[in-house]
């Protein structure tokens, strides 16, 4: 189904829904039938729907003050700095408008870095499988070549290989003098819900620091609480030089970082970069509501529990265990990836009430919010059963 009206252009296969508001992990269409919600925004409303903390300071900020540029101090950007420093170790952020933007400033940073090493054409290792944004930056970056095709001429100086392989890593560390950096998922989200390993992940960190390149991680959709930590590099106990993110920080306004400690936070200097939006105030005041509410609530520790009552409910209510053929992820980034056919069951979901994703062409993407219920996380595994138990019978039946 395409844009019903002619006035948008038709950049997406919309589903046939439209929500006219919500409430913690419920939204309502416009005859006001309920859905839960197992998508979040693509990873962003991670605290759910009016989330009151984050109601009242977009509210409070929005009757004072919205925008004012970076021409000038903007306190409330300089308070999520500090929180964010407090919580990754990184010295100093850019702010921007969305994933896309942040993946782009740390494309232009490694180019910086390289630069000043005297390396004409910077070279920045990147997995096949991998997203990082429709921009053309990092659009080059992204590891699908479905995505890319047609926008060509893309941006040189990306050397592309296949994920949790180190070897073929340390063949391009000794064959090129002109690699800078490498940027990674941590949990490769749009491909599929892949996390790379950790001695991959520990490799590579020992690889960076051997050869002074920057290790960059993309934690746009892993960030901001979703995989039960702030950021997923917390758990995995690898520190990048370069971490990226969005998404989920803005609870639903737009609003992306990148951050940079050591010699990355030494790159970018005044007129090398710049976002007319970017850490603006009002943003800036839902970031901070996430931040306070991730550090001070306990509610980054419901991501187990969620977890656990969904999976459990879609395993006990399976009429076969062989019609998932596996379950990854961490925290509420989850990927189900049955051994039944995946066109149908977005729509199977709309007509059920749930809201659900297919990510890698393979896998149900289940991103549920951090403030959903047990009750409802058991509502959702059953249902997510009941969609693969029908589309079992009906393959069974032709």
């Amino acid at each position: 189904m395409t844009d019903a009206s002619p006035a948008i252009m038709p950049t997406y296969n919309r589903l046939p829904v439209t929500f006219s508001r919500g409430e913690g992990a419920v939204l309502y269409d416009t005859d006001d039938r309920a859905y839960l919600d197992g998508v979040s925004g693509i990873a962003v409303t991670n605290l759910g729907h009016q989330h009151p903390r984050v109601t009242e300071a977009v509210a409070e900020q929005a009757s004072r003050l919205i925008h004012t540029s970076n021409l000038f101090h903007i306190g409330l950007q300089e308070t999520v700095a500090e929180q964010l420093r407090a919580v990754t170790g990184m010295e100093n952020m850019f702010f921007c408008n969305s994933g896309a933007e942040a993946n782009e400033a740390a494309i232009k940073l490694a180019r910086r870095y390289g630069d000043q090493k005297g390396i004409a054409s910077p070279q920045i290792i990147v997995l096949d499988g991998a997203f990082h944004g429709r921009t053309l930056g990092a659009l080059s970056a992204t590891g699908n070549a479905k995505i890319r095709q047609g926008f060509g001429p893309l941006l040189d100086g990306f050397q592309r290989v296949a994920p949790d392989d180190l070897t073929a890593i340390e063949t391009l560390a000794a064959e090129r003098e002109d690699v800078v950096a490498v940027l990674v998922e941590p949990i490769l989200g749009e491909g599929g819900i892949k996390p790379l390993g950790l001695d991959y992940l520990l490799g590579l960190r020992a690889l960076c620091i051997e050869h002074e390149w920057l290790l960059m991680f993309d934690e746009v959709q892993t960030g901001n609480g979703r995989c039960g930590s702030t950021y997923v590099c917390e758990q995995l106990g690898v520190a990048p030089d370069v971490l990226l993110t969005a998404k989920g920080l803005g609870n639903g306004l737009p609003i992306g970082v990148c951050m940079a400690r050591g010699i990355a936070a030494e790159q970018l200097g005044p007129g090398d970069h710049g976002s007319t939006y970017g850490g603006n105030p009002l943003c800036c005041a839902a970031a901070q509501a996430v931040l306070t509410t991730l550090a001070e609530d306990g509610v980054m520790q419901q991501a187990a529990v969620i977890r656990e009552a969904m999976l459990s409910a879609l395993h006990d209510h399976l009429s076969d265990t062989g019609l998932v053929k596996e379950v990854r992820g961490r925290g509420l980034m989850i990927g189900v990836q049955p051994n039944t056919p995946t066109d149908e069951i977005v729509n199977r979901g709309i007509a059920r009430g749930l809201l659900l994703n297919i990510a890698g062409g393979d896998t149900i993407r289940v991103l549920p919010p951090l403030v959903m219920t047990t009750e409802q996380a058991g509502e959702l595994g059953a249902g997510i059963a009941a969609i693969l138990n029908d589309v079992a019978q009906q393959e069974g039946h032709q």
